[in-house]
């Protein structure tokens, strides 16, 4: 459970510092994710509900990748949106690359309806999902764009969060 702390704090602190706000707190009642709900736009973290730090990264990927008015509205469920959720999980996969975690901290066997595995292997294999609406909303570039502007494509992230 250590480890697991550890990669929380890590996780939460990232995301302060590229301007996702999260706040700790208890959570009454059933959540999506457990331990994590959204409040107005705030991340908040019940740590001792929380099952997989990684969760926190997902549905971080969901208030990134909206406008921060948008975002300020979210409280509870980020939606249903199909497009969304794979950049999201796009998202995700980009910033535990980032912060140096294994793919199965986001990645676990409780999640993605089974498809974790798949979806490790997808992304090792540079199957990007969910990586044009991550361009198409100016946070990353794919390898083709990426040559273009001399830069480095997807995984690496031009930017973190929509404005």
């Amino acid at each position: 459970m250590h480890g697991e702390l550890d990669a929380l704090s890590r996780i939460a602190e990232w995301l302060e510092e590229i301007g996702l706000d999260v706040r700790w707190e208890v959570i009454e009642g059933s959540t999506a994710m457990a331990g994590i709900t959204i409040d107005s736009g705030v991340l908040v973290i019940d740590a001792a509900a929380l099952d997989h730090p990684g969760d926190l990264l997902h549905e971080a990927g969901h208030l990134a990748v909206v406008t921060g008015a948008a975002r300020a509205e979210i409280t509870g469920s980020t939606g249903s949106d199909g497009g969304l959720e794979m950049a999201a999980i796009a998202w995700s996969y980009a910033a535990l690359r980032h912060l140096s975690l294994h793919p199965t901290v986001v990645f676990h066997e409780d999640g993605y309806r089974g498809g974790s595995s798949a979806l490790i292997e997808n992304f090792s294999a540079g199957r990007y999902l969910g990586v044009p609406l991550l361009q198409w909303l100016g946070l990353t570039v794919d390898a083709g764009r990426a040559l273009e502007l001399g830069i480095d494509a997807y995984p690496h992230m031009v930017k973190w969060v929509v404005a």
